[in-house]
């Protein structure tokens, strides 16, 4: 019976009662009264009070009070029945039935030819209904049996954040052994199962590992976001969730993040699963293709382990990490990123461990979570020079015919002030090519210093800004830093806390900054970018790893990454000239030991060295690199910290990386000890 029924019945019993109390109860005492003077009786009043006239009235009243509750009554139960029934019949249903959530399969990554870099692979896990957590015995022997404490299969069986109903997972990647055990013994865990799920695989190791990037559970800044965000193409995460956290994982979540299933399910009021309904299948994510290429990845990340580790073995005991990245200029497609040291995705595989975190987040570790080639910042050193160069010809500080004299001492702003150049012998009369090609600190700090006196003192950090330093490429993949540039006003407000001359700006200040040293900090994608502009006379493409996403139908795509020309900087090409011809001495005059790793390559190549200065024993080194001189395809950078000069280990790199892509590996044995910054 309905509670609308019984409601009614209970009024209807206790109108009756009023009605029984009153015509017992409800005369009360008479009002008539009697004149002295005789027998027959009159009423006190004007008006007719009669026994009958006030039963009439009263009983007419009490009529039209209970037929008025009567009749409201009727009206909320016919509303409830006819008007609002389906509202109160999906709401029955709903406390009937639930809904419980099945994940889909994240899409792969595949490199530019296919070759799988992330996919996903079977995995036995063990599930466990929500109240095997009541059952002591059937728990401790469930833990026993996966080699858990009990108290990690309790809260893993305690975690509902899947749903009421659904099975929690509390072990995955099982052994045969443990599924064939409880098969055996399903009366002993009755509430217990083992299902085939998925987990990300990555089938080529720790190959670009940065780059890929891994998966965890849904933070709650991401949920917080996920139920904020109005757009209708973001994602509706629930607690327990796998999503991406780095890499292309996170940037394409939205990709690569399939549709959940639904299955509907029957309960009882205590929320026992009664019997299974309707169910709709998960729908995959869909693949995302690279434009990285796995051979010249690992050419490049074997290069850099490589080349540290001899530096290591020569006494360069600081040196540790590194990166070196290759990329296509006519279209700014990311062909190599490799950064050391590296670490396996899988180790997040089912959830990090809180030792393996610290491991990985640890000093001591050298950060191989950090993708170094985006994110980490250093003094670009002689790397500069080419910019430098651009500075002084558009602003009038030189010529393309200027010539300085270099003893390998410098005192332009006095004796007291006086600066080495790297080759303390000198390199006599030079210009700004010969300049560019030995790398000459002293024609760039004669540079430096026409700036520090000139109408146009920020000439420098303008050029700089212009050719798209201090400010982030728009790489598709996160946590980019923007580096640097420094400017009087930054160095004022940065030193807050020094005297007034230590704020101010010196001449020192240029210097410093002419020749890519002091408070400039660069990425090693920005330099990338730079050198790519300057082998295209100024053209630069905004670099990306995406190359497509497949369509979950066929063979085709659904998304094709389309070029961004990212910036174009416009030079007299009297100076591009002389930067080019600059650029390519260093690879052919600069240094035999060096031009001989290179002569035995079909084409020609141009690039620099760089050796920023550390606070640790040994410098920084940079090599960049584009080749074919004449008609650029390819622009190659490497850096290694506190591996000392660019030519003693980022050239190695860079060289290995250029002979993988034209498949003309080095086979110079010649070792470069000039010095060369």
């Amino acid at each position: 019976m309905s509670p609308i029924v019984v409601i009614i019945i209970v009024l209807a019993l206790v109108l009756i009662g009023l009605l029984i109390a009153f015509f017992l109860f409800g005369r009360g005492e008479s009002r008539f009264t009697f004149d002295i003077g005789g027998g027959a009786p009159r009423a006190s009043g004007g008006s007719d009070m009669s026994s009958e006239g006030g039963f009439k009235s009263r009983l007419f009243g009490l009529g039209i009070f209970s037929g008025s509750i009567i009749g409201v009554l009727l009206a909320r139960l016919w509303t409830m029945q006819l008007v609002s029934s389906s509202s109160y019949s999906e709401q029955a249903e709903s406390n009937r039935s639930r809904t419980i959530s099945t994940a889909a399969a994240r899409g792969r990554i595949l490199d530019r030819n296919g070759k799988e870099l992330v996919n996903n692979r079977a995995s036995l896990t063990v599930v466990a209904k929500s109240d095997v957590v009541d059952d002591e015995i059937e728990m401790r022997l469930l833990a026993n049996l996966i080699g858990m404490p009990e108290m990690a299969v309790k809260r893993n069986i305690e975690d509902s954040t899947g749903g009421a109903q659904s099975l929690r997972p509390v072990a995955v990647d099982v052994s045969r052994r443990v599924v064939a055990f409880i098969d055996a013994h399903q009366s002993v865990f009755t509430g217990v199962s083992v299902e085939e799920r998925t987990q990300r695989h990555y089938p080529q190791g720790t190959l670009a590992a940065q780059v890929l990037g891994y998966t965890g559970t849904v933070s709650s800044d991401q949920l917080k976001k996920s139920s904020s965000s109005d757009s209708k193409s973001s994602i509706a995460y629930e607690s327990g969730d796998v999503v991406g956290q780095a890499g292309v994982e996170y940037e394409y979540e939205n990709v690569l993040q399939g549709v959940k299933g639904e299955q509907k399910v029957y309960v009882d009021a205590s929320g026992n699963v009664l019997s299974y309904s309707s169910s709709v299948e998960p729908q995959s994510g869909s693949d995302v293709v690279l434009t990285i290429d796995s051979a010249l990845q690992k050419a490049a990340e074997d290069s850099l382990a490589k080349r540290i580790a001899a530096l290591r073995k020569q006494g360069r005991t600081d040196c540790h990490a590194g990166c070196a990245i290759a990329m296509d200029v006519t279209n700014g497609e990311i062909l190599a990123m490799a950064s050391a040291p590296t670490y396996s995705p899988s180790v997040f595989v089912g959830g990090i461990s809180s030792d393996d975190w610290k491991s990985l987040s640890d000093d001591s570790s050298h950060y191989p979570l950090m993708n170094r080639c985006i994110a980490g910042q250093y003094p670009s050193a002689s790397t500069i020079k080419p910019l430098s160069s651009f500075a002084a010809l558009n602003y009038g500080i030189a010529t393309t015919s200027s010539t300085y004299y270099c003893s390998g001492y410098w005192t332009g702003f006095g004796k007291g002030f006086g600066q080495y150049c790297w080759d303390h012998a000198g390199h006599g009369t030079v210009n700004i090519q010969r300049g560019i090609t030995v790398s000459c600190d002293v024609v760039f700090y004669e540079i430096g210093k026409g700036f520090f006196y000139s109408k146009h003192p920020e000439g420098l950090q303008d050029t700089y800004k212009k050719w798209g330093l201090g400010s982030k490429t728009g790489i598709d993949l996160p946590s980019e830093s923007e580096g640097r540039v420094p400017t009087p006003e930054w160095k004022y407000k940065y030193y807050a806390s020094s005297d007034s001359d230590s704020r101010t700006w010196q001449g020192g200040d240029t210097t410093n900054l002419v020749i890519g040293q002091g408070d400039l900090l660069v990425t090693p994608l920005q330099m990338l970018c730079v050198y790519e502009g300057i082998a295209c006379d100024g053209t630069m493409y905004r670099p990306h790893v995406l190359k497509s996403v497949k369509s979950p139908l066929g063979d085709g795509s659904v998304v094709t990454y389309e070029p961004q020309v990212m910036r174009k900087v416009t030079e007299k090409q009297a100076y591009l000239d002389v930067v080019h011809a600059g650029l390519k001495g260093v690879i052919y005059e600069e240094s035999e030991a060096q031009t001989e790793h290179f002569t035995n390559l079909s084409v020609t190549v141009a690039g620099k060295t760089g050796s920023a200065q550390t606070s640790k024993s040994q410098p920084t080194g940079w090599f960049i690199a584009y080749a074919p001189y004449d008609k650029p395809k390819y622009v190659v950078a490497s850096v290694i910290e506190y591996g000392g000069y660019g030519s003693e280990g980022a050239m190695y790199v860079v060289r290995d990386i250029l002979g993988q892509i034209y498949n003309q590996p080095d086979t110079a044995t010649s070792v470069d000890n000039s010095g060369v910054q």
